[in-house]
Formats: C-alpha cells, sequence, structure tokens
C-alpha cells in the first residue's frame, strides 16, 4: 500500500430513480461487508471527521485492505480491553461507526488517517476474527427529525448548556464551529452526536449514548453528560481563577513591598537586611567590654559580613558567628552579695539538716568574702540519690545572688559537647559552658555539672579529660572554644558538681574539685524534712487547701520505716505525693476534711511496705558487718557453717567481688593460724569443710571493709557460740592489724536503721567518728579497735547495759 492512499469518488447518485424520482442517498450504498477497526479510549459519532495515530506494524494490513475496495468504508468500534493491540472480538461492543477513509500518512512506524463518521451500525456476524478483522454488519439509519415540541425544547436545552460551556472552555468554540459549518442546529440528531463528543465522559458513558438510536433517549442521555461536564467546567474555572487571585496577590504584595523598600531606603527611614544585621551587632557590642584579640576579630568578621552576598552559605556562617559573639557577656558580671547571715538563711530555709555541710559552704563563701569576690573553686556534692545535691546547688547560687544554670553531663561521649565543634561543620555550636554562660547573661554564673561521675568516653574523644581544662582554675582564664576560637575567661564562674560516687571520676579531674560529702538521712531528719517540705509541697502541687491532709508523726514514722527507707528523701516525696493524689480522689467523691491520716491506714494509700524488718540471723557463725554504697550505708550478715567432716576445705557465696575473696582468704587464714590463742579446739580445721555465705545473693558486694566481720563469724562457728548483737566494719591483715575504713557516717546511719546499738570501728577512723554530727552519734556505742585481740575480746563478753 503507498503512502499516500488517494479516495475514491463517491457516487454521488445525482441522477433520478426511475420509480420514485428521488434523490439516492450515501447511506443506501454502504456495504454490508466491512473492516474493523477496534479503539480502545472513545466511540466516534457520525458527523464527525477525525485523524487517527494508530502502530503501522498492528493495523497497516487492515488499512490496505480498506484501501483495495471500492467504498473505503472502515467500521470504527469500541472494545472493552486497555488497547486496541490487544482487542479480541470477544472486547467488541455491539454497535460501531461506519467511516470512510479519506487520507493515510505512514512515517516513522506510525499510521496518520483522517477518517470521516457516516452512519451507526451493528454487528450481526464476524467474518473474520482476526487481523485484519471484518464483519457482516446491518446500517441503522438516523431518525428522521419530527417537529416534536419535546425534541425541540431537548434541542434548545442541549444549545443552551453549551453556550454555557463556551465562556469556560475556549476550545469549545473552535469545535462548535467546525460543527455549524457542517450542520444545523435544527439537526437534533447530529446535535445530540456532537453534544456528547465535546464531553470527557467516560467511554462507557459514550458508548451508551451511541447505541441510543431513538432520539428523545439520545437527547435525554447527552444532557446528563452534559450537564455533569458543566459541573465540572465551572469547578475547574472557579480553581484556576483563585490560583490566578492568588498569584496576582502575591506578585501584588511583592512589588508594593519592594517599592516601599526602596522609597524607605531613599527617605533613610530603612535599611537592608545586611545593614540592619550589622547594626544590630555594633548596639550589641556596645554594652560590652571584649578583650583585644576579640575586638580584631570582630572588625574583620564585620568587615568579611560587609563584603558578602546575603544569599551566600559564608555570609549565614559569618552573620551566626558574630551573633553568638556579640550575645557572650563580655566584661558583664553580676555584683555578688557577700553577706554570710543571708547565705545562711537561704540554706536554712531551702535544706534540714547538713548540717555539716552548710557549714563548708559557709566556710567557703566567708573565704570569698574576705577576698571580696569567690572564683576559682570548684565543688564537688557526693552523696547517695535523693539527698538535694541539685537543690543545694541552686540555693547556693540564691545565697550568692547568682544567675543559675545547671545542665548534666552524665552519658556525654563528645567533647564537642564541652570544647564546641569547629565552625568548617554544618550545625556547628560552641560547647556547653559558653552556651550556659550565654543564656545565663553574666560572665559569672552558677554553673551545675549534674552526674559527673556518669560522664563517658568514646571514638569521638574523652570529655571527661576535655573537663580538666574548664575547671582548672589555672586555665579557664583563658578558656578556647572551638567554634568561638577565641580565649574567653571563664574564672569568675563558679562551678558545681555533683556525683553519687568518686570512684569512677579520673584522678586528675577529682583532684581538682572542693569534696563535700553528703551522707544519708537519718529518720528523725526525714520525719522533719516530711513534715516541714515535702507533704506541704505535695499538697501545694495537688492544689489543694494546705489543712486538707494530716500525717500523725506515728504514721510518718512508719512510712519512712516502711516504704522509704534509703538514704535520700526522694522515694518518702514520691510516696506523700501517691498519699495526696488519694486524698484529692477521696474528697471528689464528698469525704470530709481535713483527712487524718494514721499509721493503720498506710497499707490502704500506699500498698504493702516495700521495706520489712531485717530478719535478726543468730546463732554461732553469724555476724552482722556494716558495708558503704552507692545508695548510702547498709547491713551485711555473714554466715559460716561447717558443713561435713569428709574433706578440708573453704567456700564462699553470694557473689563477692575480688577483694572481699581477698579479705576472706585472709581471715581464714589468720583464724587457722592463730587457733590456740582463741580457745579453739586444735583438731577443728583439720577435717572441716566450711562455707561462708553472705545472704542476697542476687547482689554483688565487694569492698575493702568486711575482714574482721568474716574472721568473727569464723572465730564464732570455731567455738560454737554465738555473737552478742553487734556491728563491726573494719579491714583486716594477716598479722591481725585492723586497718580503717570510709563511709563512717553511713555505716553509722545503717546500723542506727537496723537497731543495732554497739558497733566496732577501727580505732585510726576515731578522727573520722569524732565530725559525725551528734544527732547520728546519739545512742550508739562504739568500741575503736587496733589489732583482731580487741575484736575477740569484744564478741562474747556481755556487759551490762
Amino acid at each position: 500500500m503507498s503512502d499516500e492512499v488517494s479516495d475514491t469518488e463517491h457516487q454521488d447518485h445525482e441522477g433520478m430513480d426511475q420509480e420514485g424520482g428521488e434523490l439516492a442517498r450515501a447511506r443506501d450504498v454502504l456495504p454490508s461487508l466491512i473492516h474493523l477497526l477496534p479503539v480502545a479510549s472513545r466511540p466516534f459519532f457520525p458527523g464527525q471527521a477525525v485523524p487517527l495515530l494508530m502502530d503501522a506494524e498492528y493495523w497497516l494490513p487492515t488499512m490496505k485492505a480498506v484501501g483495495e475496495t471500492e467504498h473505503k468504508i472502515l467500521g470504527v468500534v469500541l472494545v472493552g480491553s486497555d488497547t486496541s493491540e490487544e482487542a479480541r472480538t470477544a472486547d467488541f461492543k455491539p454497535v460501531g461507526t461506519a467511516c470512510r477513509v479519506h487520507r493515510v500518512h505512514s512515517e516513522e512506524g506510525k499510521l496518520q488517517v483522517l477518517v470521516e463518521c457516516l452512519q451507526r451500525f451493528r454487528i450481526e456476524d464476524f467474518a473474520s476474527r482476526k487481523r485484519p478483522f471484518s464483519a457482516r454488519v446491518g446500517y441503522m439509519p438516523e431518525p428522521s427529525p419530527e417537529p416534536e415540541d419535546q425534541i425541540k425544547a431537548y434541542a434548545m436545552a442541549v444549545i443552551n448548556t453549551i453556550k454555557e460551556l463556551l465562556p469556560l472552555n475556549p476550545l469549545y468554540v473552535e469545535e462548535l464551529r467546525m460543527f455549524l459549518d457542517r450542520f444545523g442546529p435544527d439537526d437534533p440528531s447530529h446535535l445530540a452526536d456532537f453534544a456528547a463528543s465535546l464531553t470527557t465522559s467516560t467511554k462507557e458513558q459514550l458508548q451508551e449514548v451511541l447505541e441510543a438510536v431513538p432520539l428523545m433517549k439520545r437527547m435525554e442521555k447527552v444532557l446528563v453528560l452534559l450537564n455533569n461536564e458543566l459541573e465540572l467546567a465551572k469547578a475547574q474555572h472557579s480553581i484556576r481563577q483563585s490560583v490566578e487571585e492568588r498569584m496576582q496577590k502575591q506578585q501584588r504584595e511583592f512589588f508594593l513591598k519592594e517599592q516601599l523598600k526602596a522609597i524607605q531606603k531613599e527617605l533613610g527611614i530603612a535599611k537592608d537586611d545586611r545593614t540592619a544585621e550589622m547594626d544590630k551587632f555594633k548596639d550589641r557590642l556596645k554594652k560590652l567590654t571584649l578583650t583585644g584579640e576579640a575586638q580584631k576579630r570582630v572588625d574583620e568578621e564585620m568587615d568579611k559580613l560587609a563584603m558578602l552576598e546575603t544569599g551566600s552559605p559564608e555570609y549565614s556562617v559569618t552573620r551566626n558567628y558574630l551573633d553568638w559573639i556579640t550575645l557572650l557577656p563580655w566584661g558583664v558580671h553580676s555584683k555578688d552579695k557577700l553577706d554570710l547571715k543571708r547565705a545562711r538563711r537561704v540554706l536554712d530555709r531551702d535544706h534540714y539538716g547538713l548540717e555539716d555541710v552548710k557549714h563548708r559552704i559557709l566556710e567557703f563563701l566567708a573565704v570569698g568574702i574576705h577576698k571580696s569576690e569567690i572564683a576559682g573553686s570548684i565543688i564537688l556534692l557526693v552523696g547517695p540519690p535523693g539527698v538535694g545535691k541539685t537543690s543545694i546547688g541552686r540555693s547556693i547560687a540564691d545565697a550568692l545572688g547568682r544567675r543559675f544554670y545547671r545542665f548534666s553531663v552524665g552519658g556525654i561521649r563528645d567533647e564537642a559537647e564541652i570544647k564546641g565543634h569547629r565552625r568548617t561543620y554544618i550545625g556547628a555550636m560552641p560547647g556547653k559552658f559558653l552556651q550556659a554562660v550565654k543564656d545565663a547573661g553574666t560572665a559569672n554564673p552558677v554553673i551545675m555539672l549534674d552526674e559527673i561521675d556518669k560522664i563517658g568516653a568514646s571514638y569521638h574523644g574523652d570529655p571527661a579529660s576535655a573537663l580538666l581544662e574548664v575547671l582548672d582554675p589555672e586555665q579557664n582564664v583563658d578558656f578556647l572554644d572551638h567554634y568561638l576560637d577565641l580565649r574567653f575567661d571563664l574564672s569568675k564562674v563558679l562551678f558545681v558538681c555533683t556525683a553519687n560516687q568518686t570512684d569512677s571520676i579520673p584522678g586528675p579531674l577529682l583532684d581538682r574539685m572542693e569534696v563535700i560529702q553528703l551522707s544519708g538521712y537519718i529518720a528523725e531528719e526525714k520525719l522533719a524534712i516530711a513534715k516541714k517540705y515535702l507533704l506541704p509541697r505535695q499538697i501545694d502541687r495537688a492544689g489543694l487547701p494546705k489543712t486538707t491532709v494530716r500525717l500523725k508523726t506515728k504514721a510518718l514514722r512508719t512510712l519512712i520505716d516502711g516504704y522509704a527507707r534509703d538514704a535520700g528523701v526522694r522515694r518518702l516525696e514520691k510516696q506523700l505525693g501517691k498519699i495526696v493524689r488519694k486524698v484529692a480522689v477521696k474528697m471528689l467523691e464528698g469525704a470530709e476534711t481535713p483527712i487524718e491520716i494514721d499509721s493503720t491506714m498506710l497499707k490502704d494509700y500506699l500498698g504493702s511496705p516495700v521495706f520489712r524488718d531485717e530478719r535478726k540471723l543468730t546463732g554461732p557463725g553469724v555476724v552482722t558487718g556494716l558495708a558503704w554504697t552507692a545508695m548510702g550505708g547498709a547491713t551485711l550478715s555473714i554466715e559460716a557453717l561447717r558443713t561435713h567432716e569428709f574433706a578440708r576445705g573453704f567456700k564462699l557465696t553470694g557473689q563477692l567481688g575480688d577483694v572481699m575473696k581477698e579479705s576472706a582468704d585472709i581471715a581464714y587464714g589468720f583464724i587457722l593460724s592463730h587457733a590456740a590463742e582463741f580457745g579453739i579446739d586444735p583438731g577443728f580445721f583439720e577435717k572441716a569443710f566450711i562455707h561462708l555465705h553472705v545472704p542476697a545473693g542476687a547482689t554483688p558486694k565487694d569492698g575493702p571493709s568486711a575482714g574482721i566481720t568474716i574472721a568473727s563469724a569464723l572465730l564464732s562457728l570455731a567455738r560454737n557460740k554465738p555473737v552478742r548483737r553487734i556491728a563491726m566494719t573494719g579491714e583486716l591483715t594477716l598479722t591481725g592489724e585492723v586497718f580503717p575504713i570510709g563511709g563512717v557516717r553511713e555505716k553509722l546511719i545503717a546500723a542506727r536503721r537496723a537497731g543495732i546499738k554497739e558497733i566496732l570501728l577501727p580505732e585510726d577512723n576515731r578522727g573520722e567518728f569524732d565530725e559525725v554530727p551528734e544527732h547520728v552519734k546519739k545512742g550508739l556505742k562504739v568500741h575503736f579497735v587496733s589489732r583482731f585481740e580487741d575484736v575477740a575480746a569484744l564478741l562474747f563478753v556481755v556487759r551490762a547495759e
């Protein structure tokens, strides 16, 4: 088939029919056997001239077959498949449109075909079920227009709807012009088909119109589709109009703002962004006293800022850097309130007890008063959780009248958190200390470093080592932050650190600190704290009147002993908060106030007691020791038993650490070698297998203070005599010397809590015992021992009380 297939002349049949004398019409000579072309997008309607673009590989044979016929008629039929290439005869719709092929052009594997749609037909039988498809068809002539009022009304409704569509979419105007060139508005059949073809309805809806031959039925369907199209076009027009209006408004505002900026700039009443930023920095600098180095750097950065483009990344980096420099309080110091009496009032107002701690803080302040400045010292508050370390730091700031800033260094693994990031990194910023100074607004705030014993280390660096420069009074006068890259004076800052224990703090860091120990509270102190601070605070937080809850003293004692026996008061405050919340519920349920709570009602409010009385283990081989933990002091029972005589041996259980195992071995060796001196049967250890156990095996235990306790348990077992109710602590050597231990106050508090009145301490700890407050020592009988012979002499002798 050639690229251009000429259109054969269609018989016009201008001659007169011999019988009727009427002109013969084109549809009278349409062939009954035609080739079919499936289309998947939408059906075609009679009266249209449609260009088609199809794949030559699939449809060239079909077009060749059509070109070889005299009539050049092709049947275009809608198919249900997604593409025409996939169509099978089962996919063909029953009604299609007969079209005359006017032009076929082949180019780059595509066929461009122009067809004129003539008349509807119905497929009666397929002559060929494979490409090229062909079928026998029956034509469906257009109904002759009838001058019915209803059809005219429908036609007018269709025309009016099309008129409404014309302003909404300019494409409809061109389509209407082409229609009017061929048909008139008084041709309702072609008008209905034309109106349907205008819409963007689905191919199934358009196929229903094509299959609707009766004019009334067809026009009803078309009018529905037209109205849907009109609503859609109106919505699209409204959206487009709204978007255009918004864009016009934004553009108008933009131009007006730019004009306003230009006018203000000409009049000298406004500045551009760069000038405004630089003036802001200059205003800040007027209130500061920069060092010569810092002033030089600021001048250089200001010159750079004036030259850079405002949209460049370097401009943003320089602006942020100048922002930080000018926000730091260079030379800005708050005036200290150097009044010792006022400081004492503040400390007493915020804290009950802790007299030794308060004395240490007041001594520290007194030295500062004599020097007329408080600087160059770092306070380290060490104690178990809940004893008030953080709140003491806040009280120190209040006593001095300084700004207070607190942050936790626990878990910090990156030294950049301390000394800042270099400016070359994205998102770089100064370290925590310069951030603290900036937020405080003065160069001499009180900065608290919480949990300094829990600081970490990783491949990012060692933050604990980075703290050395910050916390060294000899170095922090010229502290260098990586981001700022300028020397900043931190020597006027008062650093207050907190820790639960000092073991994990690096030696060089610990050496720079003034250590103040905070021991746990005894029951009497907790009672006073609960009455004076904790209960009123919890009632206030719950929004209740002050007299709502009344806790009797006996109930408070029971609460402290059974529910909050730890060293601090945090658990005690939580339990009081739980009581207050339950009281709030009872009030809403109609209970009368004040609500009094006695010790018998605590179980209803708090459940069963968390702590129970320690079992008083007695008998030969059982001795009570005293131990120190990060949570405070604790009693430690030690049991020794001869399990059998089959073999000689010594076994340890109770999850003991290496130090305690060494203490046990030393005690066993000492007692074994001095058996005769302590009245032990020489044959007792020859075949005895000794088992030494420390109860609560799930808890790890270690420390150099259980030597004399283990030796006493072995001595009691060997002599088969129970030890009096006495507690002891001290390290033992192979020669029988008793060495000193730590945590005297915590261990005395633990003994009082357990109800033990008689205690053995190493002679070398007498000085530390003298420093323990009197209210802790009250009622305790303490014996100081220097050798194990002194211990043995006190174990079994019944003394008059």
